[in-house]
């Protein structure tokens, strides 16, 4: 109350409409920032790390109409721990009327072990969320809650089994009180994983035989990280269901159809990480 009637106070004196909207209030006439606030399956990665690559990084693809991506994911990072470390703050200090936010967290929330990211499912993890909703809604931007895409594992059978616990449920149920938007990316990569099985999976994922790719010489075998070609399948399933919920405008989503032959020359790769 004080802030506002020292800037009331101040428009009468300056002769100024008492509810001024700031010139940047308006975004009636430029296209939406989709920004992305997650972990290392959304990140962004430099050159050098190629192909790994994160969805955030190849959701660009799949927009259009001049709309465009912020990709603030932090590898590591928790819905804590990318508030505390003040990330949450720059999102906000840059949105703006009109943009979206996408929200995913839930890798790093459950390391129970790890007090500076650990977050419970059904009350700090939830609460956390919260601070990111209604950061946007304040400022005018529709916030999108997304959930925790699955790792690659497979039951003895070869069903895709869940990792992540009640995380995906408890963001489930946060959206349904909020009136969030969520792209239950959980269930969709899950879907995903089935349908390639235990060997198509490794196409979409870090896996790289010894010599296969420059950067990983003596090869990898990492069933959380994906390579430049998962990147863009898990980013086209985030697409395909923001337009789906109409949590974006539909004109914005394009080459939903489209095939990426080649898939590291497709995505935008930084000299440095940019967060």
């Amino acid at each position: 109350m004080i802030r506002r009637s020292f800037l009331t106070a101040s428009a009468i004196t300056l002769g100024l409409p008492l509810f001024a909207t700031p010139s940047w209030a308006s975004s009636a006439d430029r296209a939406p920032r989709v920004f992305v606030a997650g972990d290392s399956t959304a990140s962004t990665y430099a050159a050098r790390e190629a192909p790994r690559a994160g969805w955030g990084q190849a959701l660009g693809l799949f927009l259009g109409h001049g709309a465009s991506v912020d990709n603030r994911a932090l590898s590591g990072a928790s819905s804590k721990s990318f508030a505390d470390l003040g990330l949450l703050d720059g999102v906000l200090d840059d949105i703006r009327p009109g943009d979206h936010l996408l929200v995913s967290f839930g890798h790093n929330d459950a390391k129970d072990e790890d007090p500076d990211r650990y977050t419970e499912p059904w009350s700090t993890y939830q609460r956390q969320l919260g601070a990111y909703l209604d950061g946007a809604r304040e400022r005018g931007a529709h916030p999108t809650l997304v959930t925790s895409v699955e790792r690659r594992r497979f039951t003895a059978e070869g069903t895709p089994r869940e990792s992540h616990g009640d995380y995906p449920e408890a963001m489930r149920e946060l959206g349904a009180r909020e009136g969030v938007p969520v792209v239950d990316l959980t269930a969709l990569s899950l879907g995903l994983w089935g349908e390639l099985g235990p060997e198509g999976t490794k196409s979409h994922f870090l896996w790289l035989e010894p010599g296969e790719h420059p950067g990983h010489p003596d090869g990898v075998e990492d069933n959380t990280h994906f390579r430049a070609h998962g990147a863009i399948e898990v980013a086209r399933l985030v697409a395909r269901e923001l337009k789906r919920l109409r949590a974006l405008p539909p004109r914005l989503v394009r080459r939903l159809g489209d095939s990426f032959p080649d898939a590291e020359g497709a995505l935008p790769w930084p000299e440095e990480r940019p967060v």
